[in-house]
């Protein structure tokens, strides 16, 4: 028998149970990968609330995990068992100590990459990697605008955008996390509990305000993100922590400065076994080469995920969060 977080109903975290299973066998294709180190991210959460709808009830938690090949399916051909890897996409589940998933989801990690440190860094890196080299394929001197930018994925943007010579303007809750933004690689920080965004933005700016803006907030923060853009410029809308944003009038772009917008996923961009490989290669070379460094500020039990997603929802986190199975 193995422990799995799970969920019978949506709701609170209240809802999520420990509870064992039996691991499952891999169907041809797939792999069993026994978990070292779990990734917590925001879009558990959306799952567990309902946001996101899944399959079916009761459901498994989580789709970004790091440990070793345990079992390999029929026709896997590069996995064998032993080999360290990690995922960030599949079926949801990561949150056990087994995951059954398809081979084609999972990387083997360069020997000097750890199982936490690929936890903590796969979806969130990647999420980075496409944001600011596809999505918006920055080369270096434009002034981008991050919301939330000493979280998790925050904290890897900052010191890829410091490699890259772009100037990333970090929004903040407190001084404590503008001086982590800040040692991480932001140019500029803003707390936006006490600052105006907009004007802060337009300050630091010189009036000429921003190429793009990176905004995993939402709702709270949709029209303000509009107003710190650039005629012609891009807003990315990259998540819902404050809820989702609905009904637009596209009219609003025109109004703004003729803008752009754009609603990207790590699965409409890793969405092919050669293009994931690419987008890894990109995020290990930045790990190995010491420019990025992944913070890991709080580690939790797995029989916790239910306190440590509180504290991710709460904005008490800072960097990275593992589950330990």
């Amino acid at each position: 028998m193995a422990k799995r977080i799970q969920f019978s109903r949506t709701g609170g975290s209240e809802v999520l149970e420990l509870v064992d299973v039996t691991p499952g066998d891999p169907a041809p294709g797939e792999v069993r990968v026994r978990n070292e180190a779990i990734g917590l991210n925001f879009i558990d959460i959306y799952f567990r609330t309902g946001l996101y709808p899944v399959s079916g009830l009761p459901s498994g938690l989580g789709t970004e995990g790091a440990g070793v090949v345990d079992a390999v399916g029929e026709g896997v051909s590069h996995l064998k068992e032993g080999d360290r890897v990690a995922y960030a996409q599949g079926p949801l589940g990561a949150y056990g100590e087994y995951h059954v998933l398809p081979g084609e989801k999972v990387v083997v990690l360069p020997d000097a990459i750890t199982s936490e440190t690929a936890a903590a860094s796969m979806l969130k890196g990647l999420t980075v990697q496409y944001l600011l080299r596809q999505t918006a394929q920055l080369e270096g001197g434009e002034t981008i605008l991050w919301h939330a930018a000493a979280g998790g994925v925050g904290s890897i943007a900052c010191q890829w955008a410091r490699a890259l010579g772009v100037k990333l303007i970090g929004t903040v809750s407190s001084e404590e996390k503008a001086k982590l933004a800040k040692a991480n690689g932001a140019w500029e920080t803003i707390d936006y509990t006490r600052e105006d965004v907009v004007e802060r933005v337009r300050e630091l700016t010189k009036g000429e305000m921003c190429d793009v803006v990176y905004d995993s907030v939402g709702k709270d923060t949709w029209i303000t993100s509009l107003d710190c853009l650039k005629p012609r410029s891009l807003m990315v809308s990259f998540g819902n922590a404050s809820g989702p944003v609905e009904g637009v009038n596209l009219g609003i772009l025109n109004q703004k400065g003729s803008l752009f917008v754009t609603r990207p996923s790590l699965n409409g961009y890793a969405d092919t076994r050669e293009r994931l490989e690419m987008m890894c290669r990109d995020l290990f070379e930045m790990l190995g080469s010491g420019k990025v460094k992944v913070d890991i500020g709080q580690r939790f039990a797995l029989a916790d995920a239910g306190k440590a997603q509180d504290a991710l929802a709460g904005r008490r986190t800072t960097g990275s969060t593992l589950l330990l199975p």
